[in-house]
Order: C-alpha cells, then structure tokens, then sequence
C-alpha cells in the first residue's frame, strides 16, 4: 500500500522549526545591527559636541590693540629716553589655565619706534642702532610657558638685529571687566637686555661715550576672547 506523508508530520514540523529558528536569529541579527549602529552614532554625536566645546574653550585669545603696549627705557649718563613700538601683533595660542598648552608669537615693527623726538629717531633707526632697512622686525616665540607662583614665566627666542638669544619674560597676570563689560585679562611683564648681545649700538661713538649697556622693555599685553 502506497501512503503519503502528511505536511504536519515529524518530516514538516522540522521544517517549519528549521524555518523559524533561521527567522528568529536574522531578527536578533537585524536588532544587534541597529543598536550597533545607534550606538556608533551616539558616540560620534557625543565626540562632536565634546570637539565643539573644547574648541571654544580654547579659541585662541584676541589682542586688545588699544591698551596693549611694548615700551623700552634706555638710559644714558644724563637721563633715560623712554620710547615704544607703536605698531607690533601678539599671538597667544592655548588654554593660559594650562600653561603647558601655551603657545606665544610676537612681532614687532621696528621702523614704528617712536621716542618723540624725530632726529633720535631716525638715528635709532639708521645702521648704527636697529638698521631697520636690513633688520625690519623683532621676533619672539615661545619655547615654554609655565607658572611660577602668582607669575606667568614665558620662555622663548627673541630675534632682533639677526641675533637670536632664549630669553625668559615674568608676567604678572590681573583680571576683569573692560569699559565695555567684556572678559579681560592683562599679562605685564619686565625684560632687561644687554644691547651688545644683540650688536645694537656697538660700534656707534654716540652710544659708547653716553649710552648705557642695558636696556629695559617693558610690556603690557592686554587680551579678551
């Protein structure tokens, strides 16, 4: 006798068991994907916003040009000539909070000395002194920046006259609100320099009968972000 086994016998159900075990693991694949992919978005979100506010947190700080300064004393047997460069730029990159992320470049436009009196002037300017024809800019940047104290001590090469010498700059530092309400900080500090190390009058008769060696510079760096 011929017979004809039934769909729904043992040979049917295991198909059938077969079949939904195959859809129950694609639906937990799909479902793992899905939390893998969320997951990855969410941390990428979260990466983005965390970039954005450290971005912010560290924009570079912006020069208050106005009440910024750079300022030098000279002195000779008589009396000190005070004067100033009038045009220059600062940079200061990173978080000042730490002041190993710190990062400061300077510039500075040496024909713009101005110690009001144009003859000094031009003198100053003229190969004796600066030679500002051959040696237009003084250059600073920085090589370390750390605290020391209440001061901000700013280590780097200053570049002046084609002569590089590693200096070390204190600052002191103060805080709070500009005219206009906006966030300040000011950084000033002192610097002595023996002009002859950067061979800035050296050979000048002038300066070697009444010019005194070493030269005061004095900086007011005034910044808001």
């Amino acid at each position: 006798m011929l017979r004809i086994a039934n769909a729904r016998g043992p040979g049917g159900r295991l198909k059938h068991l077969a079949g939904s075990c195959v859809l129950r693991a694609m639906n937990e694949r799909n479902q793992s994907m899905k939390y893998a992919v969320r997951n990855v978005l969410g941390a990428a979100l979260g990466a983005l916003l965390v970039s954005s506010t450290a971005l912010a947190a560290f924009s570079p700080l912006k020069l208050d040009t106005v009440h910024s300064k750079v300022g030098f004393t000279a002195a000779t047997v008589l009396f000190d000539v005070d004067g100033a460069f009038e045009k220059f730029s600062v940079s200061i990159d990173g978080d000042p909070s730490k002041p190993g992320t710190v990062k400061v470049e300077a510039n500075i436009d040496v024909a713009s000395l101005d110690t009001r009196n144009v003859k000094r002037d031009n003198h100053l300017k003229s190969p004796d002194f600066f030679d500002t024809a051959k040696y237009p800019m003084i250059r600073f940047a920085s090589t370390n920046v750390k605290k020391q104290g209440s001061q901000l001590v700013v280590t780097g090469n200053l570049t002046m006259h084609g002569v590089s010498k590693l200096v070390s700059i204190p600052f002191k530092i103060a805080k709070g609100k500009n005219g206009a309400g906006v966030d300040t900080t000011t950084y000033k500090g002192k610097l002595t320099i023996d002009r002859n190390d950067y061979g800035i009058g050296t050979d000048s008769i002038a300066a070697k009968i009444s010019l005194e060696d070493e030269v005061e510079i004095k900086l007011l760096v005034v910044t808001f972000q």
